[in-house]
């Protein structure tokens, strides 16, 4: 779990902590901690972001409600990442493909792939939940891989040593504030989704990410 506060010119506060069962109990004090660490309030917030996954089905809900609730009852624009991108976000940009993953239970990863533009990576289609073996057949060229993944599943993609630069378990940590710039820049532009209505991103095997 992962709360920031940015403001266009900088990053206010970030937090990232492991969290298995406690999302309900930990998720609203930690808001209300970023805040006054940078001595702000709730009335400082001029819109909210948060991510939509792939992820865990119970994170995925309860930081949605968390996030719609704050976002209806101080009336402020709202606008959800795929998770995914938040990976992206965070990978330097350099001239090869970019394969972010999350883990999707079973032994299975959710995958998407990417490429380098000069306004950042761009998402090359849908993204698709593969397990391990078939996303080392996919890849075929050097590709930048990162997100979360076991130490088997680090061996089995090292032995492609030719065609896969994996990034480090500190590079693939999911940042929140990567998630808050990408969202700024959506704000910027004018594009901001209905809390009301935005729904979470679940992936099962064989299915495709719509996109």
């Amino acid at each position: 779990m992962g709360v920031a506060l940015y403001n266009g010119e900088g990053v206010l506060n970030e937090s990232v902590w492991s969290n298995n069962d406690h999302h309900t109990a930990t998720l609203a004090p930690a808001i209300e901690q970023a805040l006054q660490r940078a001595g702000a309030s709730v009335a400082d917030l001029q819109v909210l972001a948060v991510a939509i996954g792939p992820g865990s089905f119970t994170g995925l809900r309860i930081g949605l409600a968390v996030a719609k609730g704050l976002a209806l009852a101080r009336g402020l624009p709202f606008i959800g990442v795929p998770t995914l991108d938040v990976l992206a976000a965070g990978q330097p940009l350099q001239g090869t493909p970019l394969v972010a993953v999350l883990q999707a239970g079973r032994g299975r990863l959710a995958v998407g792939w990417y490429h380098g533009e000069a306004q950042g990576w761009q998402a090359d289609g849908a993204a698709e939940v593969l397990d391990i073996e078939a996303l080392c057949r996919r890849i075929q060229q050097p590709t930048l891989v990162c997100g979360e993944l076991s130490e088997s599943e680090r061996r089995l993609l090292a032995r492609k040593y030719k065609n896969v630069l994996l990034a480090s378990p500190a590079r693939s940590l999911r940042r929140p504030s990567f998630l808050a710039e990408l969202a700024w820049q959506r704000w910027l532009s004018g594009r901001v989704d209905d809390p009301a209505s935005l729904a979470p991103i679940y992936l099962h095997y064989g299915e495709p990410l719509p996109g």
